[in-house]
């Protein structure tokens, strides 16, 4: 093998090089700026790069920010007033949006409509009349609501023709527009669910919390009732205690006791939760230090223990609120949770309780398709976080 240098003969000293240029501190640990960005960052902008990797789960945080503030004005977006009926279009099937009328730009419209009433099924049949073109109206006049019931309102984002009609969505057995209820509905729909696992977080971080620090005879308690509890069949317990809520409450307390139930019904997976991490973490060393302090139990959970994990439990709410969502929904439709005059999708739901009215009116279902895009938007959003609460990994 051939070398540029001859090799030192044996016993010969070894020659030293010494650089003569100075010698940089920081050049032994120089980073690129991306390194540089990704060493600096803190936890959350972190967790923040990650959720936002997750692209399915950015697209559904996004869709579900737009639905919670659409409730907050649910009253300007509805085309007419949630109890508005239009007796002349009783079951009126959906009508179609078009821009082109004759080959000519016209702008988004619809065409009028005249009904004829079948008289061997007395089915209404419902004919467009291309003649009648009923261009829509935006931030517009149309009917009167009480914005939030406090304040006096007619402005709408979409407006019928003058004497015209707009059923995006149709309308039902009273003439009433099923898109303008939907959008009333979510305001309950999606607030039971915020307002329920408020409830059940406050039950399962408290109980579970003092199971999982102090253990013994109370956390042998609570493990028993959590085993009770699961071990019971959900639509049987909703059931029983829906059933009890006197038939003479008004609606908003019947609000307030299905989320109640809703509550009481999912605390105890996020108990079990938080007491397995608190059995781990009560032994760390910072844990011990507050107790030498004279820190009481409260403060040892509230300030040392539970913000280690509240990304997880972020997680968990968001894909516990779907559940309660589906609850609501399931009780609404059967009759023994929300009643009128409170608007939710599971109450549009109990219009298409019969075979024969989806047979004919199939359009009543769509109250549905809200339930699933919510359900699925949560579980996709809570995988996000879920992924992004360590963002080490």
């Amino acid at each position: 093998m051939k070398t540029d240098s001859p090799l030192p003969a044996p016993g010969a000293p070894l020659q030293h090089y010494i650089s003569s240029a100075p010698f940089d501190l920081q050049s032994v640990e120089s980073m690129t700026p991306e390194q540089s960005k990704v060493f600096q960052a803190s936890q959350l902008r972190l967790m923040w790069w990650k959720f936002c990797k997750h692209r399915l789960a950015l697209v559904s945080g996004m869709f579900l920010a737009v639905l919670y503030f659409g409730i907050l004005i649910c009253e300007f977006l509805a085309p007419y007033n949630l109890h508005t009926r239009n007796m002349d279009y009783i079951y009126s099937p959906p009508q179609r949006v078009h821009l082109f009328h004759d080959g000519q730009f016209v702008g988004p419209f619809v065409y009028g409509r005249q009904m004829k009433l079948d008289m061997d099924t007395l089915k209404r049949n419902y004919i467009e009349n291309k003649d009648d073109v009923q261009r829509l109206r935006f931030f517009c006049k149309g009917d009167s609501y009480r914005f939030w019931g406090l304040i006096e309102g007619d402005r709408h984002f979409v407006c019928p023709a003058e004497n015209g009609q707009l059923f995006l969505a149709g309308t039902d057995r009273l003439g009433r527009d099923v898109l303008s209820r939907i959008i009333y509905g979510a305001r309950i729909s999606l607030t039971i669910g915020l307002v329920g696992i408020s409830f059940s977080f406050l039950l399962g971080i408290v109980i579970g919390g003092l199971a999982g620090y102090h253990g013994g005879i109370f956390d042998l308690i609570v493990q028993r009732i959590i085993e009770v509890l699961q071990s019971i069949p959900s639509i049987p317990l909703w059931l029983a205690l829906a059933a009890i809520m006197p038939i003479t409450w008004s609606p908003i307390l019947i609000y307030f006791g299905i989320t109640v139930i809703l509550g009481l019904l999912d605390w105890t997976g996020l108990a079990r939760a938080v007491r397995s991490k608190l059995l781990a973490l009560r032994e760390e060393d910072y844990v011990l230090a507050a107790q030498l302090m004279g820190a009481r139990s409260s403060r040892i959970i509230g300030r040392h223990l539970i913000p280690g994990f509240m990304s997880h439990l972020i997680a968990t709410a968001t894909i516990s609120i779907p559940g309660m969502i589906l609850g609501e929904t399931a009780l609404s439709f059967l009759g023994l949770g929300l009643r009128a005059p409170i608007t939710s999708w599971g109450i549009l739901l109990t219009e298409a309780r019969s075979v024969s009215v989806i047979a004919f009116y199939p359009w009543l279902l769509l109250p549905m398709l809200p339930v699933i895009l919510v359900i699925m938007a949560f579980n996709f959003l809570g995988d996000g976080l879920r992924d992004a609460a360590d963002p080490y990994k």
